[in-house]
């Protein structure tokens, strides 16, 4: 049965917090569509604080399916077969009950287009057996379901269960046969990784043994911003750091741990990654689109095999290649190159992160922007819990 979520009148979208009615939107990992917003999870570190959607616990529609994919395939920003794409990954779960018939009414549109571009989709809700087959019909898109899994137990951050997620993805994995092998990818989430939280030695052999029933594994840390923030301070909920950060936080020494749980991972363990890109590349057997190789500390826990696919497509860009393509955006008009090397670009006069996301998939390079920094060893991530180190 076709259940959809509610269409919000023009009025009431129009009343919504500017970025909210901005449904499609750059992302590191990819141009987001999120057309359906609301969700009921409860999740205290959600992302929707920072939209001002927080309140908005019931999914609703700000547009069609088919007007939020024209939107999609006409934006500036889309390239057919190229732009790395995610549905509903910023203010609702994809597949909430009434949610899933809108992803996939969006993900057979595109395949119907014959699109080849990747698309990520990120869950921590039930997928069913129903799910994977009409997944697995998919021709063209590249699909990889991501499970969103913590091992959180404290209900006052987490209220829905990892034990969904890590079900839902043991079921998605297991889908297929000789007859019919399973086309989408799927990936252990584990995140967010927060010290005195989720992380003892129990906790990571747990995430470790549910990595055999993916395809690979991404670790990260919290998005801690100043609105999550203000919600953990509120509700009488432990602060996990003393400070806030624009970047994921994953001190030093909870990266040293997982990757040493790794180290020793039982047999059939899926490979570990630092970066979501670097594994959504490595399950469909092609180079990260993110262009990582160039921060070569990132590399350090990557398959071989990995590596030298990486390391294959790496090209440093021309600066005149570089304007050149930074001319499409009018956002872009005060752009700056101020140097180039094998690791990044590195560029400054941009007003915001999205022309810098569509630029650095454009060349599969990383470009970094002078205001924000990337320090070695830190892998991109927050200052928080990391000593003192030199700039890239």
């Amino acid at each position: 049965m076709v259940t959809f979520v509610p269409l919000l009148p023009a009025e009431i979208v129009a009343a919504l917090p500017e970025r909210a009615q901005e449904v499609v939107e750059y992302r590191k990992s990819g141009l987001s569509l999120n057309h359906v917003q609301g969700c009921p999870l409860g999740c205290a570190y959600c992302i929707r604080h920072t939209y001002g959607l927080w309140d908005a616990n019931t999914p609703a529609a700000l547009m069609t399916d088919a007007e939020a994919v024209e939107q999609l395939v006409n934006h500036r920003y889309f390239k057919p077969h190229k732009t790395p794409l995610q549905i509903f990954n910023r203010s609702t779960d994809p597949f909430l009950a009434g949610v899933r018939d809108h992803l996939f009414a969006v993900l057979e549109d595109l395949d119907a287009r014959g699109l080849t571009n990747h698309v990520l989709v990120i869950t921590r809700a039930v997928v069913r057996d129903t799910d994977c087959a009409r997944l697995n019909a998919l021709k063209n898109l590249k699909v990889t379901l991501l499970f969103t899994y913590s091992g959180i137990e404290d209900r006052r951050v987490e209220p829905y269960p990892s034990s969904v997620a890590a079900a839902s993805l043991r079921r998605a994995t297991a889908y297929g046969s000789a007859q019919e092998p399973r086309r989408y990818r799927t990936i252990l989430y584990w995140r967010p990784l927060v010290p005195g939280l989720n992380d003892t030695d129990d906790h990571l052999q747990r995430a470790v043994e549910l990595s055999r029933s993916a395809d690979a594994t991404v670790f990260t840390g919290l998005f801690y911003r100043d609105q999550i923030a203000e919600y953990y301070k509120a509700n009488g909920i432990p602060e996990p750091y003393e400070g806030t950060a624009r970047r994921k936080i994953v001190p030093e020494a909870l990266d040293r741990r997982v990757i040493d749980a790794f180290a020793a991972r039982p047999k059939g363990a899926s490979p570990l990654f630092r970066k979501t890109s670097c594994a959504v590349s490595y399950t469909h057997g092609l180079p990260d689109y993110n262009g990582h190789y160039g921060i070569r500390e990132l590399c350090d826990i990557c398959p071989m095999a990995q590596l030298k696919l990486c390391a294959g497509s790496h090209q440093v860009p021309t600066t005149r290649a570089f304007l050149d393509a930074a001319a499409e955006l009018p956002e872009a008009a005060d752009l700056e190159v101020l140097d180039i090397t094998g690791r990044a670009v590195q560029v400054e006069g941009l007003a915001s992160e999205q022309p810098r996301y569509f630029l650095q998939h454009a060349f599969a390079f990383q470009v970094h922007d002078a205001g924000h920094p990337h320090h070695l060893n830190r892998h991109g991530r927050a200052d928080i819990g990391w000593e003192a180190t030199t700039n890239d």
